[in-house]
């Protein structure tokens, strides 16, 4: 399978496991919230909003358009600070997010 259909299906598996979690929203954060120039708009959006709105948003339209992926990825770490109170709650999402950070880091390796 193509790194591209891998990180495709595991952007659904975490649809679904932010689902499964209450993590997912119907109603994206204001618009304002978008404009933050810190790392995962840490000043305006929850962690999950941004994984949702911002992360998952923008990997879906490179596969969609077929542009490069991104590289050097490290989003477990700050979900696993994020969640570390409920981390057993989120383990399953947390290892999904782990294994995008794991294949498009091994991409960069490869090189």
């Amino acid at each position: 399978m193509s790194l591209e259909k891998q990180i495709g299906q595991i952007l659904a598996d975490v649809e679904l496991l932010m689902q499964e979690c209450d993590l997912w929203s119907t109603v994206p954060p204001e618009s304002a919230a978008f404009e933050s120039c810190e790392p995962f708009c840490i000043d305006t959006m929850m962690p999950e909003e941004w994984l949702q709105w911002v992360f998952i948003s923008r990997m879906r339209e490179i596969l969609e358009n077929q542009r490069p992926l991104p590289t050097n990825m490290a989003i477990a770490p700050y979900f696993e600070v994020s969640f570390s109170q409920r981390a057993g709650d989120y383990q399953p999402l947390l290892v999904a997010l782990q294994n995008i950070d794991r294949l498009l880091n091994k991409e960069v390796n490869k090189c």
